[in-house]
């Protein structure tokens, strides 16, 4: 490899260091592992350029080569080094990695390695264009018996005008950042929905009020009792949403305390008396004649376990109702159980069911009144923990959350 494309490699470590914060850390190891002591690696450059200016030996240009090849291929990103005729003179396994290959030859052309042409077109337009072109692009790949796709953002850049004609490319996996932007416009265009049908209502009943058409108190109390329950609504959906969000939250930490199961649950149950009133509904609990001491954020359980209730009661509106609470002790988990006789759940809605907004064909009725979060809120509260939360469902016949929670 020519002196060029080694100084290449250098400027081009130097790049991915500073797109990369987090790639110091690895830059250590891998210059310890070279025997190097105090080597910073915003300094790689300025050493290879002085070693060049002193005119030292071959053998240095050929360990700094190495050593530049080591450090590209611990970064995240995909980096490649093509010619004019689009031929790979350099790779890191990196980029063999995000196209699921066990390695790519030197020597042969992008198109053979790798095989995608919209990534080969990124490529020829910078050669093309002599200038920078970044594109996002998605790939689609078989893995095992379904096809799954990837997303990435590809740039690919002219070499310098002292180093050999060609081009560098860098790839990197965006899939995680475009699945997570894809939620939030999910859960933005979901809120706006349920946050739109309650303010209608709200505007309708203004309207009607400021056009004086109502006379009678009765009708007048009626439209204010409306617009009352339908304010609460929307500060409901409020609170949820402000909950979801601390909950994903990376910065966000629990305010873990310790606490009995049992009296959390009977709280939630209280909580929920205004929905139990006129209702024949039974709701059991079993816990350890203690109450079940547990330790974590009580205001997420209460979360928990008013929303599994809640869930119940919305989805059972016919008499004969009996939710049973359980909790289990066990040496180093706890297992906390919500059953009920009701009507269950579909097979085909039970692996949707904790997604946001998702509501199966059933709640098309006026009874259920939910803000669409709950269940959402009981999995991240859940996961929050440190535990796990299943689901199973025969409908008719019995519908069991399931929570195991690590004990603290």
């Amino acid at each position: 490899m020519s002196l060029t494309l080694a100084i290449l490699l250098i400027a081009l470590g130097a790049w991915a260091l500073w797109r990369e914060k987090t790639w110091r850390a690895r830059v250590s190891e891998v210059t310890s592992a070279a025997g190097l002591r105090d080597f910073q690696a915003d300094t790689l450059a300025t050493r290879f350029i002085s070693l060049q200016d002193s005119n030292q030996s071959l053998l240095k240009e050929e360990y700094l080569r190495r050593l530049f090849e080591a450090l590209l291929s611990e970064i995240r990103q995909g980096v490649a080094i093509v010619d004019n005729q689009m031929r790979i003179k350099f790779v890191n396994r990196t980029l063999a990695h995000l196209f699921q290959k066990n390695d790519i030859q030197r020597g042969r052309t992008l198109l053979e390695e790798i095989q995608d042409h919209q990534i080969i077109d990124v490529v020829q337009s910078a050669l093309k264009d002599q200038r920078r072109i970044v594109r996002e692009v998605e790939f689609t790949t078989l893995s095992g018996n379904s096809m799954v796709s990837r997303h990435y953002l590809i740039e690919a850049s002219p070499l310098p005008a002292k180093a050999e004609s060609g081009a560098w490319l860098m790839v990197h996996d965006i899939t995680e950042q475009h699945m997570a932007e894809q939620i939030r416009k999910d859960f933005v265009a979901n809120a706006s929905h349920e946050l739109r049908t309650p303010l209608t209502l709200i505007n309708g009943y203004v309207e009607t009020l400021q056009s004086g058409v109502l006379k009678d108190a009765l009708s007048i109390k009626r439209c204010y009792e409306v617009m009352e329950k339908h304010g609460k609504r929307i500060l409901r959906i409020i609170e949820d949403m402000l909950t979801i969000s601390r909950l994903e939250n990376a910065n966000s930490t629990l305010n873990v305390e310790p606490f009995s199961a049992r009296t959390c649950a009977q709280d939630a149950i209280d909580h929920l008396s205004s929905m139990l009133q006129g209702r024949d509904t039974r709701i059991h609990l079993d816990f350890p004649a203690d109450g079940g001491s547990m330790r974590g954020d009580r205001f997420y359980w209460d979360q928990v376990f008013t929303n599994l209730i809640e869930n119940s009661l919305k989805e059972n509106s016919n008499p004969g109702l009996v939710i049973t609470i359980t909790g289990k002790w066990y040496a180093d988990h706890i297992l906390l159980s919500i059953s009920d006789n009701g009507i269950g759940i579909a097979a085909h809605d039970l692996p949707f069911v904790f997604k946001r907004f998702y509501r199966g064909h059933k709640h098309h009725s006026p009874h259920i009144k939910g803000t669409g979060l709950g269940l959402s809120i009981v999995r991240r509260a859940v996961e929050a923990h440190g535990g796990t939360i299943d689901l199973t469902s025969t409908p008719g016949v019995e519908t069991t959350f399931t929570m195991r929670v690590p004990l603290q």
